[in-house]
């Protein structure tokens, strides 16, 4: 899924940035919010369950880790990769 600030394309909010902090606060921020499907056996659900099994796997270990994990994979191959 992917998250984006409307209001960020639009020049006005350059306006608003410049203005004094009592004003921006009164900008109002409007977010899309969108999300992809797949059906069972895809292999972006494959890549899914990898990343969280190794999420679930540091915190596990330290609860307070922070983890960023992203898997792909083409043909037979899965690549794991992560901070």
């Amino acid at each position: 899924s992917h998250q984006f600030c409307v209001d960020d394309l639009r020049p006005p909010l350059l306006a608003a940035m410049a203005q004094p902090a009592q004003k921006k606060a009164k900008v109002e921020r409007v977010f899309l919010f969108s999300s992809e499907s797949v059906n069972e056996g895809h292999p972006d659900k494959l890549c899914d369950q990898v990343s969280d099994a190794v999420l679930d796997a540091c915190l596990t270990v330290d609860p307070k880790s922070k983890v960023a994990c992203e898997t792909v994979t083409k043909d037979n191959m899965v690549m794991v990769a992560g901070e």
